[in-house]
């Protein structure tokens, strides 16, 4: 059995920056904040270690109760960002995902920075989040190779069995995705369709790197 796990934002949807706008909607409803800082680096890493930055950025207390009140308050605006944003499904995305679920040798999760809730909205949003069985999300850990590792416990839960990292395939838009891959000694497709170009990926050493997945015939021969 093969698995593929894929990240979110970048990978599977570009969300048009409503993630964003619905995480400063929510420092300003909760704590009175009206911007994020700029050079903060969102790409690649959890909602848990952005909100951590944020808190410590912004003087909050980095509590279990504010870490609630800002979650709560960024799943409430987050449908609305979404549909005011006008963000799409990124090239070739819907036919992979068709051709994976139709075949009976592949598992398809998610390996994302996302809160769980987070990537239900998005992906429910862009109607991607029936392919989805199981995953690794950001709800609880600050690096995403801790996330991977959940990712990979639940591809075990799953299926029921132990699953064969040089089976499981991680499919991401950063560097920081072939990292997490490696970390559970799986395999790492690098698509620059985030903010990371072709080289940038390149550096990072993918076992695949493409420009988009609107050809994905190269991933699917090594699912062969």
């Amino acid at each position: 059995m093969h698995v593929c796990l894929f990240d979110i934002d970048g990978t599977l949807i570009a969300s048009g920056g409503a993630g964003k706008a619905a995480l400063e909607k929510a420092l300003a409803t909760e704590f009175g904040f009206d911007h994020l800082i700029e050079k903060l680096q969102l790409s690649g890493r959890t909602d848990r270690a952005i909100i951590r930055d944020l808190f410590h950025i912004h003087g909050i207390h980095h509590t279990s109760e504010n870490l609630q009140r800002l979650l709560a308050a960024y799943l409430e605006h987050l449908p609305g960002c979404l549909s005011s944003h006008h963000g799409k499904v990124l090239p070739g995305i819907v036919l992979l995902l068709e051709q994976l679920r139709a075949r009976g040798d592949v598992a398809i999760g998610l390996l994302t920075g996302n809160v769980r809730e987070g990537a239900r909205v998005k992906l429910g949003h862009f109607r991607l989040f029936e392919h989805f069985a199981f995953g690794g999300f950001g709800d609880e850990h600050f690096d995403r190779n801790d996330v991977a590792r959940e990712a990979f416990q639940a591809v075990e839960r799953h299926l029921g069995r132990a699953a064969v990292p040089e089976r499981t395939w991680v499919i991401g838009d950063t560097p920081l995705d072939v990292r997490c891959a490696r970390s559970i000694g799986a395999r790492a497709v690098a698509v620059a369709t985030g903010w990371h170009s072709v080289k940038e990926l390149g550096e990072s050493k993918p076992d695949l790197l493409v420009a988009d997945l609107s050809d994905a015939r190269a991933f699917l021969a090594a699912l062969a």
